[in-house]
């Protein structure tokens, strides 16, 4: 007969150190387990790099032709027909930045949504910190994003712009950008894992965020007109994306000033990079043993 005769099973599982499969360890200790996975993570953001455009004839070129494609056709309709290029100076550099940086942070977001639900096998089958899938999605983005940059660079010394101190700024402004879109794209995958149909909204959300972040025309311009309401105009100054792609503009385009930056942008930047980096982690972090069930 047990020496404990009114033991629970918990109890007798405690006294014996059991412990819930799946459960969710401490926050320390899942960052410890992030860590020591860190090679992993840039394993798999590399195979996935790789393997993106392994089915077309052009492969890895269209890691440049697609941003590139995009301002193609943003500078027909907006600087060609709607004639924005008439109203902001050095027009192509400032587009091209603009869609580059947009192109990092849109497919960002779009890769968290699926980071669960696109690997649910690997989920299902193997014990991990889960935070890897996002994480490791959010730095596929950002190896794209510096492949792409010599194409960028390239074009930005085409139409007059070439290397000076200033663009030693992009290296930060990029660091912080890849905080807020890995952030972000933490808590995209946790919604998308328990409500798939957000992937589907997805794309007309960031069309939509897109327009209103200067992308393809100045929101400089815009804050100069005193008849838009308040809120408004400081939701177009304060917009993350916004301001990430203003500071590399600011980095490196001459002609796009410090007097077109929203006042204190390096602290906006830093503070929606703290905001979404670290909350978007925690936020993830709380549903871990969530993922892959039912």
């Amino acid at each position: 007969m047990s020496s404990h005769p009114t033991e629970s099973l918990s109890e007798l599982a405690a006294r014996h150190g059991l412990t819930v499969s799946g459960a969710r360890p401490s926050l320390g200790a899942y960052i410890g387990q992030l860590w020591s996975r860190r090679h992993f993570i840039t394993a798999f953001a590399t195979a996935r790099l790789t393997a993106q455009y392994s089915q077309a004839k052009l492969g890895q070129v269209w890691q440049l032709m697609t941003p590139l494609l995009n301002a193609a056709v943003y500078y027909f309709i907006f600087g060609v027909i709607l004639g924005t290029s008439d109203h902001v100076a050095d027009f192509v550099p400032f587009l091209v930045t603009g869609v580059f940086i947009w192109t990092f942070t849109a497919n960002s977001i779009m890769a968290g949504t699926r980071a669960i639900s696109g690997n649910i096998g690997l989920v299902r089958a193997l014990h991990f910190p889960r935070a890897s899938l996002p994480i490791a999605l959010a730095l596929q983005q950002l190896q794209q994003l510096l492949f792409s940059m010599g194409a960028l660079i390239a074009i930005l010394m085409c139409f007059g712009q070439f290397p000076r101190p200033s663009w030693l700024l992009a290296i930060p402004a990029l660091l912080l950008q890849s905080v807020f879109n890995t952030g972000l794209s933490m808590a995209m995958a946790r919604i998308a894992a328990h409500t798939p149909d957000v992937s589907q909204l997805m794309p007309f959300l960031l069309r939509t965020w897109m327009y209103v972040s200067g992308v393809m025309w100045s929101i400089d311009k815009v804050l100069s007109h005193d008849q838009l309401p308040h809120a408004l105009l400081l939701a177009l100054e304060l917009n993350p994306a916004a301001v990430y792609i203003d500071l590399m503009r600011f980095a490196l385009i001459e002609s796009f000033t410090a007097a077109q930056l929203p006042p204190h942008v390096w602290v906006v930047a830093l503070f929606w990079a703290a905001l979404f980096g670290a909350g978007g982690f925690v936020y993830f972090w709380k549903a871990e043993e969530q993922y892959g069930r039912g």
